[in-house]
C-alpha cells in the first residue's frame, strides 16, 4: 500500500533535525537572507521626546499666552534649554524636545512677531512629540530567528546599529539529473529520441529562490558501474542531493538501486505526479530522488525539497490556501493529485482556474509557467468547490 501524502510529509518531518550551519554577513549582504538568532533593542527608540514636525516646543498649558522664543534645536544637536513660563522653543523635525516642553506647535499654526509666537490654532497635548519607546522600548524582541530579511528588517538592523549579522549558512543543493537520452545545454540532438536536459536548471533555480545554494553536477549517463560512485561523490560535496530521473520502473533506472544503499526513509507516495519518489538519508544529509519527467520533478521538489528547508529555516507554511475552483476537473488517477492551475481574485474571492493548461503527461514544462499554482484533488472537483491550493515558488 503507497504512503499517503500526508502520512509522508510526517516521515519527513520525523527525520529532520535543527539546522545548526550559521554565519556572520555584512548587513549590505543581508537580502532574503534568514535570521539566526532573535534581535533585541538595546534602548528605547526614542530615547528622548522627540519632534514629529517643524514646529515650536511649549508647555501645553501656555497655548492662550504670547510666548518667547528662546532659541532653536536643529536635528542632531542635544538641546541645552529649560524652558520657563511663557517661553518656548524653535524645534525641527527629529530634535529632542527641551526640557520642560511637552507638546509641539507646527510652524503653519502659529504667526511669530518680534521673537514672540502668538497660536493661532490650539493643538492637544503631547502633539507631534514621539514619546519615548514609541518605535520599540529597552529588551523588546524585534525581529525572531527564521525572520526572512527584507528591505525593512534590514533597515531596522541600521537603525539598530548591526554591522555584521548572523544568518543561516546557505545549504548547499546538489542537482543531479540522469538518464542516456538526455543532453545537456549547448549539446546538440543527434536524433529525435534525445531531449536536452532541463531538470538540473529548473531545480537548481528553485533552490535559489528557497535561499540555498545550488551546485549542477555533470550529466549522469545510464550506467549501473558508475552510479553509485557518482552519487556517493555527488552527496559528499553538498548538503541535500536531488536528483532527477532512473526511479522508476525502468530496465535502466539505475539510480533507484544505488538510492537504497542509503537510508530509504521514504519509497513511493500515493500521489500524481511524482509517485515513485525516493528519499533517503545519509548521516545528517537527504537525498530526493524525484522522477523524471520536468513537470513531476518542479512539482515534488516544491513539496517536499521545499518542506525540508522551511523546516530548517524555521518558516511558516503561508504557500497553502484555500481557493473556490472555477470549472469542473475529473481526477485522472486513484491518487491524490497535483493539477497546475491558475490563481486569480475576483469579487473579493480567491479562485483556481484551468485557463491555458494543457492535459496531457508530466512533461508539460509550460503548465507551470506564468506564475502557476497547483490545485489538490483527492476526487473530483465541481465547479465553485472549495480547493486546497499549493503556490509554486
Amino acid at each position: 500500500m503507497l504512503t499517503s501524502y500526508s502520512q509522508s510529509l510526517d516521515i519527513l518531518h520525523s527525520h529532520i533535525q535543527t539546522y545548526e550551519k550559521i554565519e556572520n554577513i555584512a548587513l549590505t549582504q543581508c537580502l532574503d537572507r534568514i535570521l539566526a538568532t532573535d534581535i533585541k533593542a538595546s534602548t528605547n527608540n526614542p530615547q528622548f521626546p522627540t519632534a514629529s514636525m517643524d514646529g515650536y516646543a511649549i508647555k501645553f498649558s501656555e497655548q492662550d499666552e504670547a510666548l518667547s522664543i528662546i532659541g532653536e534645536v536643529p536635528a542632531g544637536v542635544f538641546p541645552s534649554f529649560k524652558i520657563q513660563n511663557k517661553e518656548c522653543v524653535k524645534t525641527f523635525t527629529g530634535s529632542l524636545m527641551s526640557e520642560g516642553c511637552d507638546t509641539l506647535v507646527p510652524v503653519e499654526k502659529v504667526e511669530v512677531k518680534n521673537g514672540i509666537i502668538y497660536i493661532k490654532e490650539k493643538v492637544s497635548q503631547g502633539f507631534a512629540v514621539r514619546k519615548v519607546g514609541e518605535s520599540y522600548t529597552e529588551g523588546e524582541i524585534l525581529l525572531t530567528k527564521g525572520t526572512k530579511l527584507g528591505y525593512s528588517e534590514i533597515a531596522l538592523l541600521a537603525e539598530l546599529g548591526y554591522f555584521h549579522i548572523s544568518v543561516f549558512a546557505k545549504p548547499i543543493i546538489g542537482v543531479l539529473s540522469s538518464g542516456s537520452e538526455i543532453k545537456d545545454l549547448g549539446e546538440s540532438l543527434e536524433h529525435p529520441a534525445q531531449i536536452r536536459s532541463s531538470n538540473h536548471i529548473a531545480i537548481a533555480n528553485m533552490a535559489k529562490k528557497l535561499g540555498a545554494e545550488a551546485r549542477i553536477f555533470p550529466l549522469l549517463k545510464d550506467d549501473m558501474q558508475k552510479t553509485p560512485s557518482v552519487l556517493k561523490q555527488a552527496l559528499n560535496a553538498c548538503d541535500i542531493l536531488v536528483t532527477t530521473g532512473g526511479v522508476s520502473m525502468g530496465d535502466f533506472d539505475f539510480l533507484k538501486q544505488a538510492v537504497k544503499e542509503h537510508e530509504i526513509i521514504l519509497d513511493k507516495v500515493d500521489v500524481k505526479p511524482g509517485k515513485h519518489i525516493k528519499i533517503a538519508k545519509f548521516e545528517d544529509k537527504f537525498i530526493f530522488a524525484l522522477p523524471g519527467f520536468p513537470y513531476s520533478a518542479m512539482v515534488m521538489f516544491n513539496l517536499y525539497v521545499r518542506e525540508l528547508l522551511n523546516a530548517w529555516f524555521l518558516q511558516e507554511k503561508d504557500y497553502v490556501f484555500k481557493a473556490f475552483a472555477s470549472t469542473d476537473y475529473k481526477k485522472k488517477s486513484s491518487h491524490l493529485e497535483f493539477v497546475a492551475c491558475n490563481v486569480e481574485f475576483k469579487d473579493g474571492k480567491i479562485y483556481a482556474n484551468l485557463k491555458g493548461k494543457k492535459q496531457g503527461s508530466s512533461a508539460i514544462i509550460n503548465n507551470l509557467n506564468h506564475k502557476a499554482a497547483l490545485m489538490i484533488a483527492n476526487d473530483d472537483i465541481k465547479e465553485n468547490d472549495l480547493v486546497d491550493i499549493v503556490l509554486m515558488l
